[in-house]
């Protein structure tokens, strides 16, 4: 069955951006590299302001061939640019996606889709960059307001210049 990962970076602290959606304390060492688990997805969910801040960034994942949802209430719905825009709940999207062939799905963020997520317990497994740095305030990766999730590690390495990577399984 194809599984949903959540894919991202975060601080020490657990924030994934600053209050204003900038990044910019995040980066991937040379000696670490994506393309391990870009090779394993083939779909990318996102909401409307992580989309909007890494639009310019070019298409999630590796690109060609991955299919991108862009979960909002505000933008039309419809698919434009290589990118579909929905007003359906994840839960829906997700479920009719495990029912088709293909590879894994990455949830990029942010917080508030990632919330959604963990509620609907559709979040299979956890892969975390965890970047030296302490902000103090910003995007939290996990907001309030979802049940208690269990996990277990299954894997972690450490890189250069500090940055740590975990990945767990969920545990059900």
């Amino acid at each position: 069955m194809r599984k949903v990962a959540l894919c991202l970076g975060i601080s020490i602290d657990g924030y994934i951006a600053r209050r204003d959606h900038t990044f910019d304390f995040l980066f991937l060492p040379e000696d670490y590299s994506m393309q391990p688990f870009f090779d394993r997805i083939d779909t990318a969910f996102l909401g409307r302001k992580t989309w909007e801040v890494t639009k310019e960034l070019g298409p999630p994942g590796s690109g060609e061939g991955t299919q991108s949802f862009v979960f909002s209430h505000q933008l039309e719905p419809g698919e434009r640019d290589g990118v579909i825009f929905t007003r359906e709940r994840p839960e829906a999207v997700v479920e009719r996606l495990r029912r088709e062939p293909g590879k894994d799905m990455w949830l990029m963020g942010g917080g508030e889709l990632v919330r959604h997520f963990l509620r609907e317990d559709l979040v299979d497994d956890l892969y975390l960059g965890i970047v030296p740095t302490l902000l103090g305030d910003g995007i939290p990766l996990f907001p309030a307001g979802f049940p208690q999730r269990d996990f277990r590690l299954v894997g972690h390495e450490s890189y250069s210049r500090g940055l740590v990577t975990l990945r767990y399984e969920r545990s059900r």
